[in-house]
């Protein structure tokens, strides 16, 4: 019987993430080109390698067992150390990194990101640049698990050794609503019981597992849950509940009269957000993330992140 070690390579890794993402061992035997038998074949050489059933086949569906989760969530790790190495390996050999992944949570202005992107892909067309949209407590733990180099708009510093961060800024919340909500035109400042009547509207943190970040919302209220703050923007235009906005994002429609900004009795909500990088020592810092960390050290440049929004 073949060992784990034989068998668990990068290739058998990267076969049963592709089951799981596709939901089927068929579907996954498509799209990498394999016939459906040869793929069970070598899944049924890890399972007897580590003499456990990795997926459940009750069902047309190839749901991953509590060991097969387990296994997927190893080898999403383990995928990302080998990136990484072969990453650190050209780093060292060119100075420029091959990827270079920037986790960018949601209040982040986007037209400033691509306008900092657009100049740094003129400056180093050798390297692939990655954005991942992420929000609250998702955007440092893609940092600190390996999936980004650098994270922008990380909502509380972290104290891992192998961190760092720096302030990026200060954000002010506004609680706003459509001219057509009742909340509209209830009397200020509004109390926690007024706002506990009325939906809420909430960005999910996208931390893929554990408990994320919540904020502003009350015990027993209604809550719609939408994926990004410009989700939330929207959902707020249309009347479907209320809740806090940065006021960067908002002021054009507040200008407007598309939304009305109301008074609570909650203390004024000021968001402090950083940025963060990984630690590269002993190995030296690629020149990617020299640059990034140089733009990052301009005023000009970290009130336009936070401040620059464009509106539909």
């Amino acid at each position: 019987m073949a060992l784990p070690r034989d068998v668990l390579t990068p290739d058998t890794l990267a076969m049963l993430q592709e089951i799981a993402r596709s939901g089927s061992f068929a579907a996954a035997a498509r799209s990498m080109g394999l016939v459906p038998s040869a793929l069970t074949y070598r899944v049924r050489q890890v399972e007897d390698a580590l003499d456990v059933l990795l997926f459940d086949r009750s069902t047309r569906q190839a749901r991953p067992t509590p060991a097969g989760s387990e296994l997927l969530r190893e080898a999403d790790r383990l995928l990302g150390e080998i990136d990484a190495m072969a990453n650190r390996v050209k780093r060292v050999a060119t100075g420029w990194e091959t990827q270079f992944t920037i986790a960018v949570d949601g209040i982040i202005s986007k037209p400033t990101m691509m306008e900092l992107c657009e100049t740094f892909l003129a400056l180093a067309p050798g390297t692939r640049l990655r954005l991942r949209d992420e929000t609250l407590a998702g955007t440092l733990q893609a940092l600190t698990s390996g999936w980004a180099d650098i994270a922008i708009g990380v909502p509380e510093p972290t104290n891992q050794l192998d961190v760092h961060g720096k302030l990026l800024g200060d954000v002010t919340f506004v609680y706003a609503v459509a001219p057509h909500h009742p909340l509209a035109s209830a009397t200020e400042p509004l109390s926690d019981s007024v706002l506990r009547a009325h939906r809420a509207v909430a960005v999910a943190d996208s931390v893929p597992s554990g408990s994320g970040i919540t904020l502003g919302l009350l015990g027993g209220q209604d809550v719609l849950t939408v994926p990004t703050m410009l989700a939330k923007l929207d959902a707020q235009l249309r009347g479907l509940g209320g809740g806090f906005v940065p006021e960067p994002m908002a002021r054009v429609y507040l200008d407007a009269g598309r939304l009305v900004c109301k008074s609570t009795q909650r203390v004024p909500r000021i968001g402090r957000l950083y940025y963060a990088w990984r630690n590269t020592a002993p190995a030296p810092i690629g020149r990617a993330l020299q640059w990034w960390l140089e733009q990052l050290g301009s005023a000009t440049t970290r009130t336009a992140l936070l401040t620059r929004h464009a509106h539909a």
